[in-house]
C-alpha cells in the first residue's frame, strides 16, 4: 500500500498558494474553469480571463508545471503532447482580517477582508489499459 502511494506521488506535482487576498468565492469561480483541463489549455484560459484571480492562478499553475518537470525529467514529452492535466484544484478559506467602517447614525460596521488558500495537483492522463 505504501509502495503504491509512493509510486503515485512520483508522477504528481503539487503547488500551494497561501493567504491570497481574494475571497474564496471569487477564486473558486476561476478555479472551476480549469479543473480537469490540460495544462497548456488552462494557461491559455487563465491568460485571457478578465478576472483578477486568474493572474494569481496562472503563476501558481506555472509553478506546478515547473514542479512536474522537476519530478518527471524523462517524461517531458508528456507535457508537449498534452497528457498532463489539472487533476485537482482546491480553494479553501484562509484567515479573515476584521476591519471597522463607519455606519449611519454613529454606528460601526464590521468589514471582513477574506483570503484563501489554493492547492493545485497535476497528473498525467490515465492511459486506457488494453489488458482484459
Amino acid at each position: 500500500m505504501a509502495e503504491r502511494q509512493k509510486e503515485i506521488k512520483k508522477h504528481t506535482a503539487i503547488a500551494k498558494l497561501n493567504d491570497v487576498p481574494t475571497s474564496p468565492r471569487k477564486m473558486r469561480l476561476v478555479a472551476d474553469i480549469i479543473r480537469g483541463v490540460e495544462v497548456n489549455r488552462a494557461l491559455d484560459i487563465l491568460k485571457y480571463s478578465k478576472k483578477e484571480a486568474s493572474v494569481r492562478l496562472e503563476t501558481l499553475l506555472r509553478s506546478a508545471i515547473a514542479n512536474w518537470e522537476a519530478k518527471n525529467e524523462a517524461d517531458k514529452k508528456e507535457l508537449e503532447n498534452g497528457n498532463v492535466i489539472v487533476k485537482t484544484i482546491m480553494v479553501g478559506q484562509g484567515r479573515s482580517l476584521k476591519r471597522i467602517r463607519t455606519a449611519p447614525q454613529g454606528r460601526a460596521a464590521r468589514i471582513r477582508k477574506r483570503s484563501n488558500h489554493v492547492t493545485i495537483i497535476l497528473d498525467t492522463k490515465a492511459v486506457k489499459s488494453e489488458e482484459k
